[in-house]
């Protein structure tokens, strides 16, 4: 099935760093600096329909009008705890980017989310935000933010994940057709205990070495 507005970003040096995460054997340091740097390449693809504009400075050569970023700076929001691991990323390459946090965990037994804790920037609504999380899975938790955010004001969102299950896709193209979805890879499927299928584990296990 093809989706709408879902970018899945096949650079080579993604999908090589995504295999060495995905391996069951990599350790946490290496876990969490692989995935530091393919939140850099994923942050580039996400924004490189940034809308420019032009100043005049001088070269150590000549004058020049040279472009530079138009408006506000985006917005990071990190959906806790795993996606802190693409937020650095993203602030590796735009340092001055706000950040925002939303806290969710999903009930075991429902596997709704539930929402703890959430803080964003007052003026969202004037800025590109980026929510980042490493894996949609079911796509409840990806989807209950992008509606926070929403409800905060936030008027343009696009939502990167590394990894997305078809189920979890649909789920959130069907809340959320507005938001253009950029990730390295759809899998095959989730499991009974709704983990993606070959996936990579559990993100933030992997991530802080809780497991």
């Amino acid at each position: 099935m093809k989706y709408p507005n879902v970018h899945v970003v096949g650079h080579p040096l993604v999908q090589h760093k995504l295999t060495l995460m995905r391996r069951k054997e990599t350790p946490t340091a290496e876990f969490r600096r692989l995935l530091r740097e393919i939140s850099v390449l994923l942050a580039y693809e996400v924004t490189r329909d940034l809308p420019l504009t032009t100043e005049h400075i001088e070269t150590p050569i000549a004058p020049m009008e040279a472009p530079v970023l138009a408006g506000k700076k985006l917005c990071v929001v990190s959906i806790l705890r795993a996606g802190h691991g693409i937020l650095e990323g993203f602030l590796d390459l735009i340092p001055s980017a706000r950040v925002g946090h939303i806290g969710l965990y999903r009930d075991p037994n429902t596997l709704v989310p539930v929402e703890y804790y959430m803080k964003v920037p007052q003026d969202i609504g004037e800025r590109l935000t980026v929510a980042v999380d490493p894996m949609l899975a079911t796509g409840q938790s990806a989807a209950a933010a992008c509606q926070r955010l929403k409800d905060s004001g936030a008027a343009t969102i696009r939502l990167v994940c590394l990894l997305a299950a078809p189920e979890g896709m649909e789920h959130f193209i069907a809340q959320h057709p507005d938001v253009e979805v950029y990730t390295a890879a759809i899998d095959e499927k989730l499991n009974e205990h709704a983990y993606i299928v070959p996936g990579l584990g559990d993100a933030g296990d992997r991530l802080f070495g809780t497991k």
